[in-house]
């Protein structure tokens, strides 16, 4: 085992156990193997698995693996502590087969980011050209017949369907055993509803922007737990959990999961709104605010609104989703935002959101190295930059 630094980054903590090595070498053998399957189709296609491959490959912190990880190695300290204590003594028996169940969720998250990206009609995703982008690119060399921009977008659905797709295959063919596939196929079905009933509540809010301040509240708390703290936190953990054995979903495992998963999840999501909005465009790989180009209607801006003056409110439903705002446009929104104080509002919510993940954790049935990985990620995850 490795040791843990005194300040963990998440990065420090991602790698623990050579974990984000491990999931970058299971999804490059993977996709090495189904780029070159869809080449066999007909070599056009080999450009739309590149471009999957590289979106994979080329980025991602590898958070969803290592919550599918580290809730398997909880689920297995909960059931045996002699089964931990040889585990430590013969670190391969850290079963490769866990890994590369886990790196699936990766394909789940590229095919989210493809659609979430047409959806926001974004053109950067970590840093680089959104995958609808660089296919309107390709198109616009080429001079094909039709249009840029419904040529990317037309890829880039059919990419995130084969990403998804993918993701499906992967599991399956992670070498779990029968058992494990059935406990674990209905929360892994849930994740991947969860997140696309997010996006569309996202997308919803978008149009609709001019809600009454109690609705518009319930909706962006939605749209927070079901776009990421289900999908990002809560539900990996039941799908690691549920590797490892048989749990009662109101047994004391998985209910300290969903009590923690829940919790951090929307204080991730909710700094995930903080940072489309404040975040450096060198970090998040993302332009600066982006979130209020494409009007989402998070939390942080419908508190935005509802506690500004009316002239500030008035500006703010002005400016608000526009794609052409420009720089002076964008600070002037960031500045009705922290002038209202919905910006130090999130900050509590966050810290509340983290307090009750920490509790659900010292409360709880995880112990050991599981626990603490879990307690540094809800610390290290609240306060990142990206």
């Amino acid at each position: 085992m490795t040791s843990s630094p005194t300040n963990p980054t998440p990065a420090d903590l991602l790698d623990r156990n050579s974990l984000r090595e491990r999931v970058e070498i299971e999804l490059a053998a993977f996709l090495d193997r189904k780029v070159a399957d869809l080449g066999t189709i007909d070599p056009d296609l080999t450009p739309v698995g590149e471009a999957i491959c590289d979106l994979v490959l080329e980025g991602g912190k590898r958070l969803r693996p290592a919550f599918v990880y580290w809730g398997w190695r909880g689920a297995l300290d909960a059931v045996s502590h002699d089964d931990a204590t040889d585990r430590a003594a013969n670190p391969d028996r850290d079963d490769d087969t866990v890994v590369r169940a886990a790196a699936s969720l990766e394909l789940v998250q590229a095919g989210a980011l493809i659609h979430d990206d047409v959806m926001d009609r974004a053109s950067t995703r970590r840093g680089q050209p959104a995958l609808h982008v660089r296919f309107a690119d390709m198109h616009i060399e080429n001079r094909w017949a039709g249009t840029a921009t419904g040529f990317g977008q037309g890829v880039a659905i059919i990419a995130g369907d084969i990403a998804l797709t993918w993701a499906q295959e992967m599991i399956r063919t992670a070498g779990l055993d029968d058992a494990a596939i059935t406990r674990v196929a209905p929360a892994y079905d849930a994740m991947r509803l969860e997140v696309m009933a997010g996006q569309y509540l996202d997308l919803r809010g978008q149009v609709d922007s001019r809600r009454p301040d109690a609705e518009a509240l319930a909706a962006a708390w939605r749209t927070a737990r079901y776009k990421s703290a289900c999908y990002t936190v809560q539900r990996p953990l039941h799908i690691g959990a549920l590797i490892g054995g048989t749990h009662a979903p109101e047994g004391p495992l998985l209910k300290t999961y969903s009590e923690y998963g829940f919790a951090l999840g929307e204080a991730f999501q909710l700094r995930d709104d903080v940072l489309g909005v404040f975040g450096d465009p060198e970090q998040t790989g993302k332009p600066a605010g982006d979130d209020l180009r494409e009007g989402k209607q998070t939390l942080l801006v419908v508190l935005a609104r509802k506690r500004a003056s009316a002239n500030a409110r008035d500006l703010f439903q002005r400016l608000i989703g526009r794609p052409d705002l420009s720089g002076m446009d964008i600070d002037q929104l960031r500045m009705v935002i922290e002038g209202s104080g919905a910006l130090a509002e999130v900050e509590v919510l966050i810290a509340q959101r983290l307090d009750a993940a920490l509790t659900a954790l010292a409360e709880g049935a995880v112990g050991g190295e599981p626990r603490e990985v879990l307690e540094q990620l809800a610390t290290t995850l609240t306060a990142r930059d990206r």
